[in-house]
C-alpha cells in the first residue's frame, strides 16, 4: 500500500512572454526557481517542489501540462504569473490538464521599492494585472482551482499551498483506489448506498466485492507462530482485560482475532486494496466480527467502512492520506452517531460503533477486552475500548444524490464523556457546531449519513480543497450555520446543478 508523501511532486510553472527580452526571461526563471526551491525546502509543504521551464508560448505549456498527465509523480501544478502572460496561449494546454492546479498569486519582491521603481521593473513584475488574466482564463473555462494570494515568504501563504498538495496528494491516492466489499449493504438501508460507476468516473476509486470465502481461505493459512508473535504485539500495545490474559477464559478469542487480522492484512496486500467493509450479516467461516482488526488496519492507514459503505470507507482513507505526518498529528477514524445526550447547551451526540472505531484518536492506552455482541450470530468478538481525545475536528460524508454527489462537512467540539461500563465500545462524545439543535437538523436537511469520517487534524479548508478538486458538491455546517440561509444553499445547489446537467 503506497503512502509515499516524499515521492510526489507538484510542478511550478511560472508564465510570462518574449515581448520583454531575453534579460527579463532570464530574471523570471532565476526568481522561480528561487520561489520553488524555497517551498521545496520547508518542513510545512510534504511533497517535492520542481520547478519547470517558464510558459512563454502555447506549445511550451501545452508539453508542460501534457507532460504533467503522464508523470506518474506528478500530483498537481502550481501556476504563477510573473509577468504579463496572454491567457490565450495557456487554453491548449489548461484543455489538455488532467492534473489539480493552484493559481498563486505572488510578486517576487515583497515591498514596493518606491524609490528605485522604473519601467524595466515594471516589465519584469507584472503578477498584479499578469495574474488577472490568467485567472480570467480559468473562470471562462470554467476550471475548477483553487486560488491562494499572498507573498510567497509568508508562512500563511506556504501553510495554505502545503493544504493544496495534502489534498492533491490524496486526490492522487484515490485514483487507483481499490475497495474491497465484504458482503454487500446491510439489508434495505439507502444512504451508505449508491453510484459505484460514477464513482470510479468522479473520484477513482474502483469498488470490489470479494466473498467472505475467500478471506476465510487465507485467514486459514496463517501459522500459529505468526498469530502467537502478533498477540505479543497486542500485549505491548494494550491494556489487556483479566480475562483475555494468557489462561483467561477469552484468550482464545483474542487469538482468533490475530488470526483474522493476519488474514485481512495479507488479503488487501495481496489485493492492492486501500480501504474495505465488512458486514456482520455475511460472517460465514469468520469465527467473530472483526473488530479489532479493522481499528488496527484504519490506523495503518486502510480506510474502512461498516455494513458495505464504501463511500465512508473511501473518505477515511483520503482523510488519513492527507494528515500523514502532521506536526502535534491526533488522529481519525470512521465513527457512527450511535445516541444522543440532551443537556441544554451541551446536548451532544456519543460517537462510537459496535467496534470499529479507530485507536488512533484514543485519548489513553487502549484496552483489550471481550464481550457479547448481541447480533451477527458469532462467538464474542475482541474490541480496543476507550474514549477519545478533546477538542475541535471535523465529520464529513459523502452521499450520493441521484444527480450528484455531495460532500458535507461539519465542525464539531469533542468533550469529555464518561466510562460506558456496560457498553464496552470505543466512543467519542461531540458537539455539532453551531449548536446540537441546528448542526443536527442542518445534516438532516442535507441528507447526511450516520456514519461519517472524522478528523481533529484537518481543517475545513482540507475538505473544500478535496470537494473542489473532484467536482463535488460541498456543504458546510460551522458556528455561522443558520437553518434559515442553510436551506436556501440547499436549494440554489440543486437549481445549479439541475442547471449544469440540463435537468
Amino acid at each position: 500500500m503506497s503512502s509515499t508523501l516524499k515521492e510526489m511532486e507538484v510542478w511550478f510553472v511560472t508564465g510570462s512572454q518574449h515581448l520583454y527580452g531575453p534579460k527579463t526571461l532570464e530574471q523570471v526563471a532565476e526568481h522561480s526557481k528561487e520561489i520553488a526551491a524555497a517551498f521545496d525546502s520547508s518542513t510545512e509543504i510534504p511533497v517535492k517542489v520542481v520547478v519547470k521551464p517558464t510558459g512563454t508560448g502555447s506549445k511550451e505549456i501545452h508539453r508542460i501540462c501534457k507532460d504533467a498527465n503522464s508523470n506518474d509523480n506528478c500530483i498537481g501544478i502550481i501556476t504563477w504569473m510573473h509577468t504579463f502572460s496572454p491567457a490565450k496561449m495557456w487554453i491548449h494546454g489548461l484543455q489538455e490538464l488532467r492534473k489539480p492546479i493552484l493559481h498563486l498569486h505572488t510578486q517576487y519582491n515583497k515591498e514596493i521599492p518606491w524609490n528605485e521603481i522604473d519601467m524595466d521593473f515594471m516589465n519584469l513584475n507584472q503578477s498584479a494585472h499578469g495574474d488577472r488574466e490568467f485567472g480570467h482564463i480559468m473562470a471562462r473555462m470554467r476550471m475548477n482551482r483553487k486560488v491562494v494570494v499572498g507573498h510567497w515568504q509568508d508562512p500563511k501563504t506556504v501553510q495554505k499551498i502545503a493544504v493544496w498538495t495534502r489534498v492533491a496528494a490524496a486526490f492522487a491516492d484515490s485514483r487507483d483506489m481499490l475497495i474491497i466489499r465484504f458482503g454487500d449493504q446491510m439489508n434495505n438501508v439507502a444512504v451508505t448506498d449508491g453510484d459505484k460507476v460514477e464513482a470510479e468516473r468522479v473520484f477513482g476509486y474502483h469498488v470490489d466485492y470479494s466473498p467472505i470465502g475467500d478471506l476465510v481461505k487465507v485467514q486459514d493459512n496463517v501459522s500459529d507462530e505468526e498469530v502467537a508473535e502478533l498477540v505479543k504485539v497486542y500485549e505491548q500495545e494494550y491494556d489487556f482485560a483479566d480475562n483475555c490474559k494468557e489462561g483467561g477464559e477469552f484468550r482464545a478469542q483474542v487469538v482468533h482475532a490475530a488470526r483474522i487480522e493476519i488474514g485481512l492484512r495479507r488479503f488487501l496486500e495481496k489485493k492492492g486494496a486501500k480501504a474495505f467493509t465488512t458486514n456482520f450479516d455475511d460472517l460465514e467461516g469468520v469465527d467473530q466480527l472483526p473488530g479489532l482488526a479493522s481499528q488496527r488496519l484504519m490506523a495503518e492507514g486502510y480506510g474502512f467502512g461498516a455494513e458495505g459503505d464504501w463511500k465512508t470507507a473511501a473518505l477515511c482513507r483520503q482523510m488519513w492520506f492527507m494528515s500523514q505526518e502532521l506536526p502535534e498529528y491526533k488522529g481519525c477514524s470512521f465513527l457512527e452517531d450511535y445516541t444522543l445526550n440532551f443537556d441544554g447547551e451541551k446536548s451532544a451526540i456519543l460517537q462510537a460503533h459496535m467496534l470499529e472505531v479507530c485507536p488512533l484518536i484514543a485519548d489513553h492506552k487502549p484496552k483489550l477486552e471481550v464481550h457479547p455482541l448481541g447480533i451477527g450470530g458469532k462467538n464474542d468478538p475482541a474490541r480496543l475500548v476507550f474514549t477519545s481525545k478533546t477538542g475541535p475536528g471535523v465529520a464529513a460524508t459523502v452521499v450520493d444524490m441521484g444527480d450528484r454527489f455531495r460532500m458535507i462537512v461539519n465542525t464539531v467540539d469533542c468533550i469529555d464523556s464518561k466510562e460506558l461500563p456496560k457498553l464496552p465500545v470505543a466512543s467519542a462524545l461531540w458537539i455539532p457546531q453551531p449548536n446540537f439543535e441546528v448542526g443536527a437538523a442542518a445534516w438532516i436537511f442535507a441528507g447526511g449519513t450516520h456514519h461519517t469520517s472524522f478528523s481533529y487534524d484537518l481543517t475545513v479548508e482540507y475538505m473544500e480543497d478535496f470537494a473542489e478538486m473532484t467536482g463535488v458538491e460541498f456543504v458546510l455546517i460551522d458556528k455561522d450555520t443558520t437553518i434559515s440561509e442553510f436551506k436556501k444553499e440547499l436549494r440554489w445547489n440543486d437549481l445549479y446543478y439541475h442547471l449544469a446537467k440540463g435537468l
